[in-house]
């Protein structure tokens, strides 16, 4: 595609996460939105279906407890009366305290209600420029490569690139629950015990799992994930440190995994009581509960290897692989160069970037920044000022830190309270100081809604 038709009002390029909730905030607001999404006449190395919104690297949205970054940021995100957070939570998964969902109903979920929006306009078609007219690019961590270098001309400089990894999907019925056992980490209440399957280990079979992993063959990076350039301006690592893949985390020491993804804190195996030295969690992945994915093991293993080395732990022997894990390359560029904490360039007030492009992390944090790219965008064709929310919120802190982070450390980022300032009157109980900032956060946003209802 060359050019875009510059008489539709906005112009959003991207149907994932991002681009679905800008769509939607701005389409209610009364702007025409046409909507482009290249799949399925253009796929991605991770995408499998045409949906819009398809999850990709886990089916987990974070905690959805509101003393947790994710779980505050969601807290937001609904009084912003967000679209996917209302689609998640129609499509949940048990996952103790986490909101997880099914991915298939999930993404049908949203196709659906974008689709049958009388306001936007759905194209089936690859973006290749940057649009003269009013747009919002959230194109996604794997933006095509002509968009990409139409991106690179736009903003001057080199992109920059980080690999993400997606863990695997064994089914239910070929997990040996005889060996395996239910339980959620700690114990937050009846409705919640039982939302994971835990595999066990003692100092032995771990230590064995970790040779195992080490030892075990990867697969060669493909051509487009190898086109790293070198001395970019914010900098480049193999690996974003968010989304390790597994092997390479326990490359790191051989109690890397057992203080990270396999740590015992809180489980204990209700047929003996005690604490595992080690234990791998699943996690159900479908509304039938006959999928589940292997929590917190992304990784690059070749297929075969992936069956070897997981038919190791206790209670996989016989594991069936619904998806194997894999990696793929990831895109974004140094968003304190380009954006504004509206989320829009600097080169141009009618352009908006959106989602993981921006260097914004999670699923979570892809939905709040399509959010506030839909609504500005609304507000700017409304002939209003766009918002810029307070730095006291999740969102206002989370656009505040990637417009204005210190480049050489520039990596994605996710919602967490350390990028909020601290209380004016500092409380010394930690469980009250915490409860104080995310009231302040709730309070900011709710402060803003009368600028922000349709």
């Amino acid at each position: 595609m060359n050019k875009i038709n510059s008489m539709q009002e906005l112009t959003i390029i991207g149907g994932g996460l991002a681009g679905c909730e800008a769509a939607w905030q701005a389409a209610s607001r009364g702007i025409r939105v046409d909507l482009y999404e290249m799949r399925p006449a253009v796929m991605t190395p991770a995408h499998v279906s045409d949906k819009l919104a398809e999850l990709v690297c886990s089916n987990s949205l974070g905690s959805a407890l509101i003393d947790r970054a994710s779980g505050l940021l969601k807290e937001e995100l609904r009084l912003l009366d967000s679209l996917l957070l209302d689609c998640a939570e129609q499509t949940s998964l048990p996952a103790g305290g986490a909101l997880a969902v099914d991915r298939e109903a999930f993404a049908q979920a949203v196709s659906d209600k974008i689709t049958s929006h009388p306001n936007i306009n759905l194209i089936r078609e690859e973006v290749t420029e940057i649009p003269s007219s009013p747009a919002i690019i959230a194109s996604g961590p794997l933006t095509s490569p002509k968009l990409c270098d139409a991106i690179q001309q736009l903003i001057g400089q080199e992109r920059l690139f980080f690999y993400d990894a997606i863990a695997p999907v064994v089914t239910f019925d070929s997990i040996d629950m005889d060996i395996a056992f239910r339980a959620s980490r700690f114990d937050r209440g009846e409705m919640e015990e039982g939302d994971y399957i835990n595999c066990p280990m003692d100092k032995e079979q771990y230590l064995a799992f970790v040779r195992a992993l080490l030892e075990a063959e990867r697969f060669q990076l493909r051509d487009f994930e190898t086109d790293i350039p070198l001395g970019v301006t914010a900098g480049s690592k193999e690996f974003f440190e968010g989304c390790l893949p597994v092997e390479v985390m326990a490359g790191r020491g051989e109690m890397a995994l057992a203080f990270g993804p396999m740590r015992p804190i809180g489980i204990h195996d209700p047929r003996t009581h005690l604490r595992p030295y080690a234990v791998m969690q699943l996690r159900q992945d479908n509304l039938a509960g006959s999928l589940y994915n292997i929590v917190g093991f992304q990784t690059n293993l070749l297929e075969k290897e992936q069956q070897r080395v997981f038919h190791t732990v206790p209670g996989l022997a016989n594991a069936r692989f619904a998806r194997y894990g894999q990696m793929h390359r990831n895109t974004y560029f140094a968003s304190p160069l380009v954006l504004k904490p509206t989320l829009q360039t600097r080169q141009r007030d009618d352009l908006f970037f959106a989602g993981q492009i921006t260097g914004v992390e999670g699923y979570m944090g892809n939905i709040a920044t399509g959010l506030l790219a839909g609504l500005n965008a609304a507000r700017l064709l409304n002939d209003r000022p766009p918002l810029e929310l307070p730095v006291t919120s999740m969102l206002g802190a989370l656009c505040h830190y990637v417009t204005h982070a210190e480049l050489k450390d520039f990596q994605p980022m996710k919602a967490n309270f350390g990028l909020l300032p601290p209380l004016m009157e500092p409380i010394k109980n930690k469980k009250e100081s915490k409860a104080a900032v995310v009231a302040r956060a709730l309070d900011s946003v709710k402060e803003c809604l009368p600028q922000i209802q349709p």
